[in-house]
């Protein structure tokens, strides 16, 4: 038994190097952590248990029956993340340069399977070179395999993706799938076709970075949820994201303790400027109502227009969707229809509730935005919002106009409880356009046109330029103090805590993708 036992402890510890301290060093030469380091750090102390660390491939052709690794390219297990069960996959370079074959697919799907049936978060740590072609065909099935897989656990249990390193060709297609991809500054890259494929199909010049790095994902195409300058601070994020989040969609996320004070916040009185047409930044706002510094914003550094993230009002883990006057003057366009919808689809579908803050002086005009489909990309976030049945609250800071008025959880979308402060202007559009539609005959008649539209822009201001009128139809339910807002919240998220509402019987709506 002793000599059974010893050649068990020589294979773990093979397994335990990937492959070979050669490797391992030029992975650290990199300034990346080896896959196993990863998962070491990313979960509590301890907790991991590896399935399948004695795995290897079963291919014969090219001599690759000659070099065989335990684990083959990828470590896959469960554990804890501040005592909660997670399954996490981390493919590791060292071997193969994590290049994905049959049985390393295998691995993922395995642990895929159990975190379905069970009911878990999902965390993938992506550093692969793409498929193995030494295995041709199967290794292309090992992909279809699981992205099959996450199709099927969307929904169901958060999936995370990391990028950590190189994710090319097919593999690109699983993290996209997930809830959430984040990636590593000037380590990381995802891209369909590489920069050589690229320079010949189109004779474009471009590095690995820029056409795939995390600056380009996180910034231009809003395929990177979030980005971290090191290993470290990626992990990091990780377990932060995954604090907001419930284990599944059969449950909700759990509350952090939290004492009840007073809950006045004064500065929100004094962030809206007087004159309407100035900026300000709508952070100021979150950070007002929510608990001191539990915001994690999510593409932060893409569609700048709307900031969307969690956050916690009294404990409780909530769902942030905010228009940024100081970006395009909080409009909604392609990008932030696109990213709003979606962030807002994933707190549906994992009961986390929604607050949505209003200042939106409509939807971006010009030829660039009609012919890059505004009209269905405006319509992605009307039809979220609308499906949505965990608790929503709106609150308007100030402009909402025209048809953004209705596709920012307006009452008419089923929003469940709709706040304005007295700075809100609740109208079809601003007193200056209005006017001039309205009053042209009259203006153009006037002795002083330019008099004549001021008077008539503030007897429209007067009328409309203001939260009463909805209110008075019960569009808006209260017209509230702004220093008030955080404690209106924290009663009316506690009022809905409960909430049930169903939709019509269906297999499943028909968004406009």
């Amino acid at each position: 038994m002793e000599s059974k036992i010893k050649t068990l402890n020589e294979k773990l510890e093979q397994a335990q190097l990937g492959g070979g301290q050669a490797r391992i060093d030029k992975q650290h030469a990199k300034k990346k952590l080896t896959a196993r380091e990863r998962v070491n750090y990313l979960m509590d102390e301890g907790s991991f248990e590896e399935i399948g660390a004695l795995v290897t491939h079963r291919t014969v052709d090219f001599g690759m029956q000659d070099q065989k690794f335990y684990g083959d390219g990828v470590i896959t297990g469960y554990g804890t993340i501040n005592g909660r069960l997670v399954y996490v996959f981390a493919q590791d370079f060292t071997v193969f340069g994590g290049a994905l074959s049959e049985t390393h697919a295998e691995k993922i799907c395995k642990i895929m399977d159990l975190a379905l049936k069970v009911g878990a978060p999902l965390i993938g740590l992506n550093d692969s070179g793409g498929a193995r072609i030494q295995e041709g065909v199967r290794s292309l099935g090992g992909y279809a395999d699981i992205f099959h897989r996450n199709v099927k656990a969307s929904g169901v249990i958060p999936q995370l993706s990391a990028i950590m390193g190189p994710c090319a060709g097919g593999a690109v297609y699983s993290p996209a799938m997930t809830d959430f991809t984040m990636m590593v500054e000037d380590t990381s890259y995802m891209f369909v076709t590489g920069p050589n494929v690229v320079k010949t199909v189109t004779n474009e010049e471009v590095t690995s970075e820029e056409l795939g790095g995390a600056s380009t994902h996180s910034t231009k195409s809003g395929v990177a949820h979030v980005t971290s300058s090191n290993d470290i601070e990626c992990l990091e994020d990780v377990k932060r994201l995954l604090s907001y989040l419930p284990q599944s969609n059969l449950e909700k996320p759990a509350d952090l303790p939290y004492k009840l004070d007073t809950e006045i916040r004064e500065e929100l009185a004094s962030i809206i400027p007087d004159n309407a047409n100035k900026p300000y930044d709508m952070h100021q706002v979150i950070n007002g109502v929510i608990d001191a510094d539990s915001f994690f914003e999510i593409h932060k550094d893409y569609a700048e227009n709307i900031i969307v993230g969690f956050a916690r009002i009294a404990g409780k883990s909530i769902g942030i969707v905010a228009n940024q006057p100081l970006f395009l003057a909080g409009v909604l366009d392609v990008n932030s229809s696109r990213k709003a919808a979606r962030f807002t689809r994933f707190c549906d579908a994992f009961n986390i509730p929604l607050l949505v803050l209003v200042d939106v002086p409509g939807f971006l005009p010009g030829t660039d935005q009609e012919w890059n489909g505004i009209i269905v990309h405006g319509a992605k976030l009307l039809y979220a919002l609308s499906e949505a049945t965990v608790p929503k609250v709106t609150v308007i800071t100030r402009k909402a106009y025209g048809g953004a008025y209705d596709v920012m959880n307006s009452k008419h979308i089923g929003a469940d409880l709709n706040y304005a402060w007295p700075s809100a202007e609740i109208a079809v559009m601003g007193a200056k356009g209005a006017s001039e539609i309205i009053f042209r005959k009259e203006i153009k008649a006037a002795d002083n046109p330019e008099d004549k539209l001021l008077e008539k822009e503030a007897e429209y201001a007067d009328l409309f330029a203001n939260p009463y009128k909805a209110a008075e139809r019960g569009f808006i339910d209260e017209v509230i103090l702004p220093e008030t807002t955080r404690r209106k919240l924290i009663k009316a998220f506690t009022m809905l805590e409960d909430k049930e509402e169903t939709l019509p019987n269906r297999k499943h709506g028909n968004i406009p993708l």
